[in-house]
């Protein structure tokens, strides 16, 4: 077993720049706009070699980029010395033409990161705050910080069934809601909110409130998207992203799909730049690619079934989920049992405040998933037997992401 580091990080400059700036409340202002991968990486316990090991903590998807998709980066390289604005309006074209939308109702970014930053900065405020499901994805609450917007935190309903959002809670949170997010299916639950509750949502939201719907994993399930919400002109943005089901996590492409003067008011906070000619034409390949959705859907959905399965028979609770992660009640304190994980190179993670005894598992390969059996079965019967090391080489609860309650 390597041997605890430095607990600020090991990584370089990035890493120890990012921790700093969100050390302290007058750094606020000076936040990067964060993404699973910042909140994951914040809670992931610091050894030696923090690149060894599985890594099931970041809802990223192994299988990479499609193989049309790594071609199509390769094919445009060496165009690299221009920035090529038509291919990315070309992007937005072919999504419009594949979903019946006007193509000037879809405006692309790197990730969906900067533009769920960007909706809360731009709708929301001290008097407009955001509403948001809890547990739920963290990001919005830390864009509503930057502006000094009150967050208001509405726990899932049936915590212990089907977990989805309130929405009558939501809509019941606040009479003035400058946005209320729903990540449909929902991170961390991989739980979805039906069709009718999202209906009711846009139907009664208050007036002059955003609803902020982000379909991040929306390909995985056969939940029904809410792209026609934005045909009919309605206060709704949806956010797509290209690094779940896709694989481009790493390579960053995004789409925001809003009534057109919604996108302005979103893209002048700055998504107007060019973007990585590689990732328009990954993308642009992936959406044209008719056999990936499904093809991929069944993989990681026999992958997480089995997950699941073997779980429950071993007694032990987890969400219903429909995408790739789920809720796992470890039924002792959750941080214990993400560091005696990682003691055996498995990363699993994160803790919401919410559920402090449940962790998130993100469904990895099905070799990946085998790994996770073997160690948390070890992990487990240690802890029951009282042998479950303490946190090292610092406790997470004392690092600033998180406290987001």
């Amino acid at each position: 077993m390597t041997s605890p580091v430095d607990p600020i990080g090991c990584s370089g400059f990035s890493r120890r720049a990012f921790f700093r700036f969100a050390a302290g409340a007058s750094a606020l202002a000076s936040l990067p706009i964060l993404t699973e991968a910042h909140l994951a990486l914040a809670q992931r316990p610091q050894f030696a070699d923090p690149n060894k090991g599985i890594h099931i903590d970041a809802n990223e998807n192994p299988l990479g980029p499609s193989e049309a998709a790594r071609q199509a980066i390769a094919n445009i390289i060496p165009r690299g010395g221009r920035y090529l604005f038509d291919i990315q309006e070309d992007l937005a074209a072919t999504f419009a033409g594949i979903e019946g939308l006007n193509p000037e109702s879809v405006m692309p970014f790197p990730g969906s990161s900067q533009p769920l930053h960007f909706t809360v900065l731009a709708f929301t405020g001290k008097n407009k705050p955001l509403v948001i499901a809890d547990p739920g994805y963290e990001a919005p609450i830390w864009a509503a910080k930057v502006s000094g917007t009150p967050v208001i935190k509405v726990p899932l309903a049936d915590p212990k069934g089907a977990a989805t959002h309130d929405i009558g809670a939501m809509l019941a949170a606040s009479s003035t809601p400058g946005v209320l997010y729903i990540c449909n299916p929902n991170n961390p639950t991989g739980t979805t909110t039906s069709r009718a509750d999202i209906e009711y949502a846009v139907a009664n939201a208050p007036r002059g409130a955003i609803l902020l719907i982000d379909e991040a994993y929306i390909h995985l399930s056969d939940a029904t998207p809410s792209l026609d919400f934005v045909k009919e002109g309605k206060d709704v943005i949806v956010l797509r992203t290209f690094s779940k089901l896709y694989g481009m996590a790493g390579i960053r492409m995004g789409l925001a799909i809003a009534r057109p003067d919604l996108l302005e008011k979103i893209g002048s906070l700055g998504g107007l730049n060019a973007l990585p000619i590689t990732a328009v034409a990954a993308a642009k390949a992936s959406l044209v690619d008719k056999d990936l959705v499904p093809t991929r859907r069944k993989i990681i959905g026999d992958i997480r079934a089995d997950t699941l399965a073997w779980l429950k028979a071993d007694g032990y609770a987890c969400t219903p989920s429909v995408s790739n992660c789920f809720m796992l009640d470890v039924r002792r304190p959750g941080k214990e049992v993400l560091a005696a994980m990682a003691a055996k190179e498995i990363f699993i993670g994160r803790i919401w405040p919410a559920w402090p005894t449940q962790v998130r598992i993100t469904v990895g390969t099905q070799n990946e998933m085998l790994a996770f059996r073997k160690a948390f079965t070890e992990v487990m019967a240690a802890s029951t037997a009282g042998l479950v090391p303490p946190l090292l080489p610092r406790k997470l609860a004392e690092h600033p992401f998180t406290h987001l309650s």
